[in-house]
């Protein structure tokens, strides 16, 4: 669930930060009752710039087979990580 808090609650700086790491989830700031910014704690923006990037990279992925780009056979894509990083069975 969203958290929205006003920001005249920045000033308690030591108590926003652990809540934005207790809630791992974005807080959104109000100013004069309309949203003004989003704090949160690095771990989260992290988190969610990883989301990001994987839903940036199924995107691509998604392009490439509508335009007739074949996919690899899952074998020998593991065939691939095992050689690469010495692994036995995945």
């Amino acid at each position: 669930m969203s958290t929205i808090k006003p920001i005249t609650e920045l000033r308690n700086t030591n108590e926003i930060s652990e809540f934005c790491h207790e809630m791992e989830e974005p807080i959104y700031i109000t100013k004069n009752g309309y949203g003004d910014m989003v704090i949160m704690s690095i771990e989260t923006w992290e988190r969610e710039q990883a989301l990001l990037e994987v839903y940036r990279k199924l995107g691509e992925a998604e392009t490439g087979l509508l335009n007739g780009v074949k996919p690899l056979d899952g074998e020998v894509v593991f065939s691939r990580l095992r050689a690469k990083y010495g692994y036995g069975e995945l």
